[in-house]
């Protein structure tokens, strides 16, 4: 396929990702610091970073959720820590999710904790496809030069 072409469809799916509400301001920020020259792939290493930082953690809530005891400060701590990272990216659905599970958590109420990780997890999973969806298309413009 023409790399024009695929330009235009990368452009495209990246408009949609901020129009959908994927993504904030943020990750402008971030594609500013890779538009400079010096850090080709640099969006897509954080991003990955981002991805698989988010997995693991989202795991972890999922287990201290199933344990009989529900330590809630560790389930603050991962929450935070997810909101963070998926705010330096610009992930703002994740961001949401984390900001919106906060409640559950300081009322210690397990059953809305395990509900908002249900939310959070599937807004993590249609925000990494998207982003898979980008970085494909990225390594065939790529691939076409």
């Amino acid at each position: 396929m023409d790399a024009v072409v695929l330009k235009n469809q990368l452009n495209a799916h990246v408009a949609s990702m901020f129009t959908a509400g994927f993504l904030d301001n943020q990750f402008k920020e971030l594609q500013m610091l890779q538009d400079d020259g010096s850090s080709p792939g640099f969006v897509r290493e954080v991003v990955g970073l981002f991805l698989d930082d988010a997995e693991r953690i989202v795991g972890e809530i999922a287990v201290l959720l199933d344990q009989p005891v529900v330590d809630f400060d560790k389930v603050d701590a991962c929450v935070h820590q997810l909101k963070g990272s998926s705010s330096s990216v610009g992930a703002q659905r994740v961001k949401l999710s984390c900001s919106q599970f906060r409640s559950y958590y300081e009322e210690k109420n397990r059953d809305g904790c395990i509900m908002a990780l249900a939310v959070l997890r599937n807004e993590f999973y249609d925000t990494r496809s998207n982003f898979q969806i980008m970085f494909q298309l990225e390594q065939q413009i790529e691939a076409c030069s």
